[in-house]
């Protein structure tokens, strides 16, 4: 690493040392004073002695594990679906005018609207989880494979040409390289909206997971396990975002200087 990258790197990680300690602090300090009731806003203190005591149980490592799993399979599915089909109707200009009116019509559909349907056609067992969850991965995933695919320069194709590049390596090696960042930032918009409707999935006939601990918290007025499982979803969610965009650094590294 340069000592340019190097210095840029640990700029970068000291201000997210510094948004995160201002973060707490501000939440302590309302805790503190008592500008929200404890009832509504729990301090950190009493947040994190509730994940010590769900941390040496195992509850924490039982839930977090059955909702990544959920999180996964349904983002893994809609991920197989949308990306090739993305990149079909992003390279086909007959298939995009085609289809376009339909994905049009359905992208606006919020996936919690689809829950009588996913327990009418799947029941309440994990198929009509997942189902809903792949469905909210699955737009967001879809649009940005076709925009990248929009996006390549043709010029860059018609150099690729001039140089007797065959098909298959302008398609490899520009095109694909080209779209790749678009597909990346669609593959992490996907993983958030997984983990948006995680909690709406797990509260159907669920007995296991973050949101269905989440639920659970909120029925027996247990505001600090409720901040714990809130958590535990954006600690999840923060880490597969960060593999898809080392992903990201390793396939086209050339984004990131």
């Amino acid at each position: 690493m340069s000592p340019r990258r190097s210095t840029s790197f640990t700029r970068r990680r000291l201000l997210n040392a510094v948004s995160i300690v201002t973060l707490l602090v501000a939440w302590y300090a309302i805790t503190k004073v008592r500008l929200i009731h404890p009832f509504l806003l729990s301090s950190p203190y009493e947040v994190l002695q509730e994940a010590w005591d769900l941390t040496t149980t195992g509850v924490i490592f039982h839930f977090a594990g059955v909702s990544l799993l959920r999180v996964l399979e349904g983002f893994f599915l809609g991920a197989i679906l949308a990306v090739p089909l993305g990149v079909l109707i992003g390279r086909l200009q007959t298939l995009h005018d085609l289809v376009d009116p339909i994905l049009e019509l359905a992208r606006p559909l919020p996936a919690l609207a689809l829950i009588p349907l996913a327990i009418a056609w799947f029941g309440i067992g994990e198929l009509s989880k997942v189902f809903l969850i792949a469905y909210a991965a699955f737009f967001p995933i879809l649009i940005n494979v076709i925009a990248g695919f929009h996006a390549v320069d043709p010029v860059h194709v018609r150099a690729a040409r001039s140089l007797r590049a065959s098909e298959l390596q302008i398609f490899r090696d520009v095109v694909l390289m080209s779209a790749f960042p678009h597909v990346v930032a669609g593959l992490r918009i996907g993983m958030g909206m997984a983990f948006l409707v995680l909690v709406a999935a797990e509260l159907i006939a669920s007995n296991a997971g973050l949101g269905y601990l989440i639920q659970e918290a909120r029925l027996n007025f247990h505001t600090p396990r409720i901040f714990v499982g809130i958590g535990a979803i954006g600690l999840l969610g923060y880490a597969l975002s960060k593999t898809l965009l080392e992903l990201e650094r390793r396939v086209v590294p050339w984004k990131s200087l």
